[in-house]
């Protein structure tokens, strides 16, 4: 207790009471204050060197061995250029066009959570990087819960990482967990939709939301710079909490958060061709009035979200991850089990032991499972009956289509004989009315000789 609380306390004990509460208390108070000084450390200056500072690099050491991990998760409606942007942002073909299609060639009718992993190396630093799609979101006609998948599988990997915390071997504790969430926003300029400003409110308080307005390069900068102040008045009347950039005492950082703050929420061009300009090569999009350089401060906010996302801000995304929204979780999951009612201290609600609870939690989670399962199964032979029923009437299509041009062949055949047997025919009269022209010239030239002959013998005579 420091000297201005004693004073506080004398005073209000007053004059009536017990001088021994109030010797104690001040004993107690003076006690306090040794205990605080013997417990302070002091500055010693080192006459030598004695290698404590190599601590840093031990931990640099064992760092790079073993690894990183990051999840990134991309929300936003279909043909925002997710994928484009992801495979820009790392300068690799993350998605591929022969395993992710198009979204005009990919039809989704609900919101699925698709999960891929990929290791990247640069520099001798291995990243487990995860990328977390969500297929279907805002594609539908009635979107009503549609974030609900997505805050599942958010929560699913916060309890996943809350079980390997409770293991007996917590060796290898592999962190799922979201790190951070780019939401895509179209490029309308008329503010946020309703579906924005809900999906932002259910996974604020769980995920570090970053907000991306795509494809920027449709807009003009006037246009942009409007939209952004549209988008953060709308994000402050709503009250959600997007990712906020640390302050701290060192100058650099400050001023650097400082720049960021003023381009939330980021315009970006995401591309992965290569322009040749003026001589040099340049990742962007080609149009008749000239091209959108992706990694140009001045056309959009990619290179100030790469820089953010991967070489400034990761750790901290991590950090915020672990000590803000997971601590939440954890707490809110832990005083769930434990909660104790009014009377019994020390028991949990309803007089069940918290280990009975959780594997009562863990049977319901089974049952719940196995009944989705079976589920899946009458849906899965439902469609198969399905497939199986269109297969059938499409086999009894081509044997009716085969039957017809079969009858048609055949009649089309029969039609050829009759057209060749007549042909026959007149052939043999064509050939008869020949011989018998034949055998009459044959005759009327013999005849003609014979003439002929009489009338030289005439003439003899």
């Amino acid at each position: 207790m420091n000297p201005s609380e004693e004073s506080e306390s004398r005073g209000m004990l007053g004059s009536g009471s017990r001088p021994r509460r109030m010797r104690t208390m001040r004993g107690s108070g003076a006690q306090t204050v040794r205990d605080l000084r013997n417990n302070m450390a002091h500055t010693k200056a080192l006459e030598g060197y004695v290698g404590f500072a190599n601590l840093p690099n031990q931990v640099y050491r064992k760092a790079v061995k073993r690894g990183f991990e990051f999840t990134l998760m991309v929300v936003g409606e279909s043909g925002l250029g997710k994928s484009t942007l992801v495979n820009s942002l790392f300068m690799t073909d993350l998605y591929s066009p022969s395993e992710y299609p198009g979204p005009s060639q990919r039809i989704t009718k609900t919101v699925k959570v698709e999960t891929s992993r990929v290791l990247v190396k640069e520099g001798g630093v291995q990243l487990q990087l995860t990328i977390v799609d969500t297929p279907g979101f805002g594609d539908a006609v009635d979107n009503s819960n549609c974030w609900k998948p997505i805050t599942d599988h958010i929560e699913q990997r916060f309890e996943d990482y809350l079980n390997s915390e409770s293991r007996v071997n917590r060796r290898t504790m592999p962190d799922n967990r979201v790190h951070a969430c780019l939401y895509f926003i179209g490029p309308t300029g008329h503010g946020l939709k309703p579906l924005d400003i809900e999906f932002m409110k259910r996974l604020h308080d769980k995920v570090n939301i970053i907000p991306l307005i795509a494809k920027a390069d449709t807009m003009t900068p006037e246009e942009c710079t409007q939209f952004k102040k549209k988008i953060l008045q709308e994000i402050k009347e709503n009250k959600i909490q997007i990712y906020e950039f640390p302050e701290g005492e060192d100058e650099e950082d400050n001023k650097l958060n400082k720049k960021l703050r003023e381009r939330i929420p980021f315009a970006v061009v995401g591309s992965n061709t290569l322009l040749e300009i003026n001589g040099r090569k340049v990742r962007g999009r080609q149009y008749p009035w000239g091209v959108a350089e992706v990694e140009n401060m001045d056309h959009c906010d990619f290179i100030t979200l790469r820089n953010m996302l991967i070489r400034t801000h990761m750790q901290d995304l991590k950090d915020v991850t672990n000590n803000v929204h997971y601590e939440n979780y954890r707490c809110q999951k832990l005083a769930g089990i434990t909660a104790t009612n009014g009377t019994e201290k020390g028991k949990p609600a309803g007089g069940k032991n918290p280990l009975a609870q959780m594997e009562e939690e863990k049977r319901e989670h089974v049952a719940k499972m196995k009944k989705m399962e079976m589920e899946m199964e009458q849906v899965f032979e439902m469609k198969v009956k399905e497939k199986r029923q269109k297969l059938k009437d499409s086999e009894a299509d081509l044997q009716r289509r085969h039957e017809q041009m079969k009858k048609k062949l055949e009649q089309e055949y029969k039609e050829l004989d009759e057209k060749r047997s007549l042909f026959e025919k007149e052939k043999l009269s064509f050939e008869e009315n020949q011989r018998q022209l034949e055998e009459q010239r044959k005759m009327d030239a013999t005849k003609s000789l014979d003439n002929k002959k009489k009338k030289e013998k005439k003439s003899l005579f």
